[in-house]
């Protein structure tokens, strides 16, 4: 331990590439390995290859723009001929829209935690665990559990409330929505993307506001990057960013219904 610091497995490229950004680069991209200890699944493996990247003066309407010429054009270059269509455009469907029509529930009308565990627990079609669950991870059991299973061929679910997405500009024109997608296909994301929140002082709003979801419990908050928030703080233009997964991506492409089948080393349970 030469440096004598612990030192981790990054569990994205997201902060460092914005580093860049803020840099003077105007496109970056990386692909290679990233590493989450989370759970186990045909969906999910501890390591696995994801692309990000980050373009200068875009959006997330670009960024959308992007994935589906990106996946369209693979399909395309491989001759698939499998059962889902990639063929443009992509539907586009805010989330509150998609979670409301899949289960009858608005959550822009139960913005928190108590209400909406209220209306859960009132409704006939939705069965959920609430107990010791903070209101951003509800809302992302209603999206995983009853929106992501249903989707069949590529669906854009865009417009993400502010406390799911502590990295996301603020959006445009709806008050406590973000600029935020993911791009789900055959009952999986494969895609996540932002305009990216250039505003330091908001960063750091935000940065707080996780730790205090993390002191109640959230296991899915973000920790405090200071180092990042005075990269910002040089200034960093409007930008998109967009990680997609490469071994879903292959999933995809291939017909498989286990990432263990597109991995060399999968982990597997003792």
């Amino acid at each position: 331990n030469t440096l004598d610091r612990d030192l981790y497995l990054r569990i994205a490229t997201e902060l460092y590439l914005k580093r860049c950004i803020v840099g003077g680069l105007e496109r970056v991209y990386e692909l290679g390995k990233d590493f989450r200890n989370e759970g186990l699944s045909t969906k999910h493996n501890p390591e696995f290859t994801m692309v990000e990247w980050y373009e200068a003066y875009a959006d997330y309407g670009d960024a959308m723009d992007r994935v589906e010429q990106l996946v369209i054009g693979i399909a395309s270059a491989i001759d698939y001929e499998g059962p889902i269509d990639f063929s443009a455009p992509w539907p586009r469907i805010p989330l509150a829209q998609a979670i409301k029509d899949a289960t009858d529930i608005d959550i822009l009308e139960h913005t928190e935690r108590d209400s909406l565990v209220a209306a859960i627990s009132a409704s006939e079609k939705v069965k959920l665990d609430v107990e010791d669950r903070a209101w951003p991870t509800l809302v992302d059991d209603l999206l995983s559990k009853y929106v992501e299973p249903a989707v069949t061929n590529p669906v854009f679910i865009t417009d993400y409330p502010t406390a799911l997405s502590p990295f996301a500009k603020q959006h445009r024109s709806e008050e406590g929505l973000v600029e935020r997608f993911e791009a789900f296909c055959n009952g999986m994301e494969f895609a996540n993307a932002f305009s990216e929140l250039n505003d330091p002082d908001e960063q750091r709003r935000r940065f707080e506001d996780q730790v205090r979801l993390a002191e109640a419990g959230e296991e899915e908050s973000q920790p405090y990057d200071e180092v990042f928030v005075q990269a910002l703080e040089q200034g960093m233009p409007p930008t998109a960013g967009v990680g997609l997964g490469i071994d879903r991506l292959v999933m995809l492409m291939t017909g498989r219904d286990s990432i263990r089948e597109v991995v060399l080393f999968p982990a597997m349970r003792d």
